[in-house]
């Protein structure tokens, strides 16, 4: 065999091996954004099963305080049926901000506040904040790097052709956590 025919192999060779390569790596990606938002839905599901427990400690001290035990129960069942990274954000604002509401109500009671399972679950759920935002964190460094990789060129290419899709951000609004918390009696 000549030269050429050498070379053709050998050129024909690395970009089978590129392309196996690139597809595999979008695949790696893809696998670490699944694992991302795994991470984030246990969390979310630990929030969901914490807030009845808060909600019924809260109303023993606090039973005239309806309108806000009914928001905080609503958010939770939105949040909880959200179906899109995007709408499951905005849920999960609204239910952050439903809970800030339950938060300054127990403020009024201080029997409540001295409440040693009160104290818990308060506790439990701040420590399932702090988990959600680190998921958050690793799930949104996940999606960047999948997105970098669907738009960086070549790989765009076997992006297109095998029809690989930028994932949403999980975003929650800063805005909504600096608002101050309307409390009505």
């Amino acid at each position: 065999m000549n030269t050429l025919a050498w070379i053709i192999i050998v050129v024909a060779v690395v970009v089978v091996l590129w392309l196996i390569a690139t597809y595999n790596s979008f695949i790696r990606r893809i696998n670490r954004y699944k694992e991302a938002w795994s991470d984030i839905d246990v969390q979310l599901k630990r929030r969901y099963n914490l807030i009845p427990n808060l909600v019924s400690t809260v109303k023993g001290y606090a039973r005239h305080e309806r309108e806000v035990f009914e928001r905080v129960t609503e958010a939770r069942t939105k949040a909880m049926n959200a179906q899109s990274v995007e709408e499951q954000g905005k849920t999960e604002n609204m239910l952050t901000g439903a809970l800030k509401s339950l938060f300054a109500v127990s403020e009024n009671y201080p029997q409540l506040k001295a409440n040693e399972n009160f104290l818990e679950l308060q506790r439990e759920l701040s420590d399932t904040e702090n988990k959600i935002q680190a998921a958050r964190r690793f799930y949104n460094t996940n999606v960047r790097d999948l997105n970098i990789k669907i738009d960086s060129f070549p790989a765009n290419i076997i992006a297109r052709s095998f029809k690989f899709k930028k994932r949403e951000f999980f975003e929650l609004e800063e805005e909504a956590a600096k608002k101050p918390v309307k409390v009505s009696f």
